[in-house]
């Protein structure tokens, strides 16, 4: 009967399966293997090599003939052998090169700053609180949390959600009606093939979002937008959906008003159609009172989308959709029998983190720190660049700073040259919205004469990173609303002031008259716009100031004294 250690060595080393082929005693066959797959780069310098008693029961050879060609290998320099450490292949002064090595596509250069909007700080995640709650849930989950998942979710996710967002957004729901998936993307991936189309969307918005509808067969067509968000007048009965983002509208900033949230939720009454309400950051408000999520008016006609990519991580792929009770089973079915999307662990994890208080915590934490940093902006661009306005600073992880018309293009491709990220934003119009062509060619005109030069008085030269865009108008906020975070009061602010009086107030409106108020409110149209969409969440707290100063140099210089007298 073989010792102990005999078979605890040949359980636990590790695998190394090797072809023994070719004429000769099975050592001089092992060797030749053996270096066969060090000069074929299959096994790289320093790889440590199974023990020779467990490579010779996966091989079927003796001990001592693993022993022997060990020992001559290591002779040879192919090995190094050192006590304590088993033995490895000797490293090289000249890497052994693989045979046949693929070639990997050469990156293109990273931009030095990113100010591009989308994500928060990586290095921002509350690693030991997360860590905390991971020891938790894990000490608690039941067994079958690490079965084959349950398509609706973690059940103690789907109560924690519920309470957070009755209590935070105005939520009305129950567990049974919310849903988890792996973020907004898969969640209205799973309503486009629910619903079916067409969609009317907001003429400012993601192009992934309205890619990823029509990838499913879903159109989409235009909302205008203006000081008080989409103009949902125009929704029509031919419209099975509307997707919004009501808190903030992205990327022009402003909530939606009043009147038209409780318009668009009458258009749902009447016309069976559906609101997908996108919330994406509605948690991070500076100078006003939070807006109430339009969900709380009408379950039964508003979907609520909602992840944690802005509040913690886009890598945790965790999401969630609060449904009309009449969708839970269609949306789990197009789901799938199991849960593919996102491991049940972190669910339970994030469950703990919202139950335990954390995720209040961090989302206040990362409030104030979003708050210094747009102040920081602010600042910076009055002290560099007075002549630019920056619009929708009252919430959200973004802003949008005003350029003179037809200059967009010429502005993100000086930001290039200065090594810096950011988008313009013609990049978020919709094909098919008005002046997007207009403003293309306006954009062209502008570009045949001067370059935009950089209030430092460097010019950018032309990079491939503004080609092919299409310059569109942006509509801009509400005349006179005051700029920066000194002068918080603000029109929209105080049009949503009593945010929490919202739901009752657009609740008791009639049909008509909401509509009415629908039609007039905003009904006066803003002046076309270049701007820039500049995300000061994403840089590392070291990173942002000089990503500040090369924004600043990127900007367009501001009229002179004689212009201006």
């Amino acid at each position: 009967m073989k010792d102990s250690w005999v078979n605890s060595a040949e359980l636990l080393g590790s695998d190394l399966p090797l072809e023994l082929s070719g004429t000769g005693n099975r050592r001089a066959v092992l060797m030749a293997a053996l270096r066969d797959a060090v000069r074929g780069g299959r096994l790289a310098p320093g790889t440590r090599l199974p023990p020779y008693r467990s490579l010779a029961a996966d091989l079927g050879l003796a001990r001592n003939t693993v022993a022997d060609a060990y020992a001559e290998l290591v002779a040879e320099g192919w090995l190094a052998a050192r006590q304590g450490s088993g033995t490895r292949v000797a490293e090289r002064a000249v890497p052994v090169t693989p045979a046949h090595r693929p070639r990997t596509p050469e990156r293109a250069a990273r931009p030095v700053h990113d100010l591009v909007q989308g994500q928060p700080d990586p290095s921002a995640f509350p690693r030991t609180a997360w860590l905390a709650s991971a020891r938790r849930a894990l000490a608690a989950a039941p067994d079958d949390a690490f079965g084959p998942g349950d398509p609706h979710g973690r059940p103690e996710l789907r109560r924690a959600l519920a309470g957070y967002l009755a209590r935070v957004r105005g939520v009305r729901a129950a567990p049974e009606r919310i849903v988890l998936c792996s973020g907004a993307a898969h969640g209205l991936r799973l309503l486009s093939e629910v619903v079916g189309g067409p969609w009317a969307v907001e003429e400012y918005g993601l192009p992934f979002h309205r890619g990823l509808l029509a990838s499913h067969g879903v159109g989409t067509r235009p909302l205008g937008v203006d000081a008080d968000g989409a103009r949902v007048d125009g929704l029509t009965r031919h419209d099975r959906a509307v997707l919004l983002t009501p808190a903030h509208q992205f990327p022009t900033g402003g909530p939606l008003h009043p009147a038209r949230r409780a318009a668009v939720v009458d258009w749902a009454r009447a016309t069976g159609g559906l609101v997908v309400e996108d919330d994406y950051d509605g948690e991070f408000r500076y100078d006003r009172q939070p807006v109430g999520a339009v969900q709380g008016l009408d379950p039964e006609h508003v979907v609520l989308l909602g992840s944690v990519s802005k509040s913690l991580s886009p890598a945790l792929r965790i999401g969630w959709m609060v449904l009309p009770q009449r969708l839970v089973g269609p949306v789990v079915t197009a789901k799938g029998e199991r849960e593919q999307w996102s491991s049940a662990t972190e669910q339970l994890t994030l469950a703990d983190f919202v139950e335990s208080g954390a995720y209040d915590r961090q989302v206040r934490r990362m409030r104030q720190r979003h708050r210094r940093r747009r102040d920081q902006l602010v600042a910076a661009l009055e002290r560099r660049a007075p002549h630019v306005r920056v619009t929708g600073i009252a919430a959200g992880l973004h802003a949008v700073l005003e350029l003179p018309p037809g200059t967009e293009r010429s502005v993100v491709r000086a930001a290039a040259w200065q090594g810096l990220a950011v988008e313009g934003l013609a990049d978020y119009l919709h094909p098919g919205a008005e002046g997007a062509a207009a403003g293309a060619e306006s954009a062209g005109r502008a570009e045949d004469g001067a370059g935009v030069v950089g209030s430092e008085g460097a010019a950018g030269p032309a990079r491939a990173e503004g080609a092919g865009r299409t310059e569109g108008a942006a509509p801009t906020e509400g005349a006179g609303r005051t700029e920066g975070p000194a002068r918080p009061a603000r029109a929209e602010d105080a049009s949503n002031a009593g945010a929490a009086g919202t739901a009752s107030t657009a609740g008791a409106a009639s049909a008509a008259g909401t509509a009415s108020a629908a039609r007039t409110a905003g009904t006066a149209e803003i002046p076309s716009r270049d701007g820039l969409v500049v995300g000061y969440a994403t840089p590392a707290e070291s990173a942002y100031p000089e990503a500040l100063e090369a924004l600043c140099r990127a900007l367009p210089p501001g009229p002179s004294w004689e212009e201006t007298r």
